[in-house]
């Protein structure tokens, strides 16, 4: 049954390989699990609920993915998008989450539209490669700075912005301790690098009296929290729209990255370099968004640490099937999950930051058009505390500083609209 459905000899694996594979990119990115109901509890959403969201949307998303697309990749709630729900669309621009869940709700609507057009190509090749790069780096950036918030390791100063935190405290020793333990176990490859850092820095804060063991397995938390709760109404607001924009372009171009840099590197490419497959993948992508959003959850997507799992020899959907199953027996460790502080959290978000950083190597250096405008994305991405601002300011840059040059022929229709609304929306807010 199983050769019949995903075709393991067709594509070189068989059922152990698989299930290996599906277990190894379930260590990598279980981590999720922890740390979004950690950041979606900022915006007052029950943070049981969000647990309980996450894994399901992860079961949902990375199953369509496997049974329907049959590529070995993962999806669950996005690292950067799921801070710019809670940070910025709540805690910043005032809306409450059941109207950001209705934002992102709209934006899946509009990626499945865009994948069942067959324009999503048309729309991802028209954004400048910098842009890109840097939107990925800005998000890494603002995670990072997150993190360090998180951990007591920065704070708020009315002169300087921010200033060092209080440093005295265990909590900033002990997210810097697993932050170095993360990425020591990542140079050695050991699988779960990032959970084993997580549950490290909460152990060692027990001493400290700085958590409290709770307990390990127990029934899922109430998922009614959060069920069914977003609100489309507000999705109608004029200022709403760039918040809809952000997490749909966001999405696209994670997913689109991810989806490419995954199967480029399990040889899943045919001979034009292209993804087989490809619209199923993104419908797969797309529906996972809708589906988190209607459970409970951030902006779902495609996972890079599915990398993991091809390298470990993963070719088919049955090693996607697995990490869901994995998922599903994850929502029983509910208590586990209630007990991790945000300073251990906060270890992972540096790190993930870290592994988003490094597309900044990638912006061709010799080009002051191209870098300016990368730099502009990346620095204003954590500065102010938002994507979408750090988007719209690296579109800006990029039309104006090609255009002053001379070189207007570098600057397509789409990128120049985008910067004009984006100069529009700045102008009156």
């Amino acid at each position: 049954m199983l050769e019949r459905r995903f075709g393991l000899s067709a594509h070189g694996t068989d059922v152990r390989t698989e299930v290996i594979a599906g277990a190894t990119t379930f260590l990598t990115m279980i981590y999720i699990a922890f740390v979004n109901p950690q950041i979606l509890a900022e915006a007052g959403m029950d943070r049981g609920a969000v647990f309980v969201a996450t894994c399901l949307a992860t079961m949902v998303g990375t199953s369509i993915m496997g049974l329907y697309a049959n590529y070995p990749i993962a999806l669950a709630p996005g690292m950067g998008l799921n801070a710019y729900f809670a940070y910025t669309v709540v805690l910043t621009l005032g809306y409450p989450w059941q109207a950001a869940l209705g934002a992102v709700f709209v934006s899946g609507v509009l990626f499945i539209i865009l994948s069942l057009l067959r324009v999503r190509q048309a729309v991802v090749n028209s954004v400048p490669r910098p842009l890109k790069l840097a939107i990925s780096a800005g998000i890494g950036l603002f995670l990072g700075l997150i993190g360090l918030q998180n951990a007591g390791l920065v704070t708020g100063h009315p002169t300087t912005l921010v200033t060092l935190g209080d440093v005295s405290r265990p909590e900033p020793g002990l997210a810097l301790l697993g932050f170095a333990l993360i990425a020591a176990l990542a140079w050695r490859r050991v699988p779960g690098a990032v959970l084993i850092g997580i549950l490290a820095v909460t152990a060692a804060g027990l001493p400290f009296g700085l958590t409290s063991f709770q307990g390990v397995i127990a029934r899922p938390p109430d998922p009614r929290p959060t069920l069914l709760a977003l609100d489309l109404a507000a999705t109608l607001e004029v200022g709403f729209v760039t918040v809809v924009f952000t997490f749909f372009f966001v999405d696209l171009f994670d997913t689109a990255g991810t989806l490419i840099g995954v199967a480029h590197r399990a040889n899943l490419l045919d001979e034009a370099g292209r993804l087989p497959r490809l619209n199923r993948a993104l419908l797969a992508d797309s529906s996972a968004t809708v589906a988190g959003s209607v459970l409970g959850t951030s902006t779902v997507t495609s996972y890079i640490e599915s990398a993991a799992g091809t390298n470990a020899g993963g070719r088919t959907g049955l090693t996607a099937v697995v990490v869901a199953g994995l998922f599903g027996l994850t929502l029983f460790f509910a208590p586990l999950a209630a007990m991790v502080p945000a300073y251990a959290t906060a270890s992972a978000l540096l790190y993930v930051a870290a592994l988003m950083a490094r597309g900044l190597a990638e912006i061709e250096w010799d080009d002051v058009t191209e870098y300016a405008p990368a730099v502009i994305t990346a620095i204003g991405t954590p500065v102010t505390f938002s994507i979408a601002t750090g988007i719209g300011m690296g579109f800006i840059s990029y039309a104006a500083i090609k255009l002053l040059s001379g070189r207007w022929r570098e600057v397509g229709p789409a990128v120049l609209a985008i910067a004009l609304l984006f100069l529009l929306k700045f102008a009156i807010t």
